[in-house]
């Protein structure tokens, strides 16, 4: 039986600028045969954000790195390294770099997220 599994290291994959200061690595997804999420791995650096954006599908983030402002139609609240967000569909929502460092966090969204018409370079986080 062939093996599937994939294995990468984060650091290898090209990344592209997105946002305002930030780096998007599309760490897995369909050029890798994902057939139903991607995983993608977003440095911010201090000051700089995500887009603000909704789209018509969840997503999960989790906090790698850092503290962030998460700005979203409820409140803004304060998330730092360790905090799993769920952010459910068509709300607005963008990650703020409050710190000093550079905030990294991963974000899994469907494989029709990764390509979502209306937001820039691809969906965000």
């Amino acid at each position: 039986m062939e093996d599937t599994v994939i294995l990468k290291r984060f650091e290898n994959v090209l990344s592209q600028p997105y946002g305002q200061g930030a780096q998007k690595r599309v760490v897995i997804g369909a050029a890798d045969g994902a057939p139903t999420f991607v995983m993608r791995i977003f440095d911010v650096i201090p000051g700089g954000a995500s887009s603000n954006h909704a789209h018509d599908f969840e997503h999960e983030v989790l906090i790698l790195k850092g503290q962030a402002t998460l700005k979203s139609d409820g409140p803004d609240r304060l998330v730092d390294e360790g905090t799993a967000i769920f952010i459910p569909a068509n709300e607005r929502h963008q990650l703020v770099n409050t710190g000093r460092d550079t905030l990294r966090f991963m974000c899994c969204v469907p494989l029709r997220g990764e390509d979502s018409p209306g937001i820039s370079s691809g969906a965000g986080c």
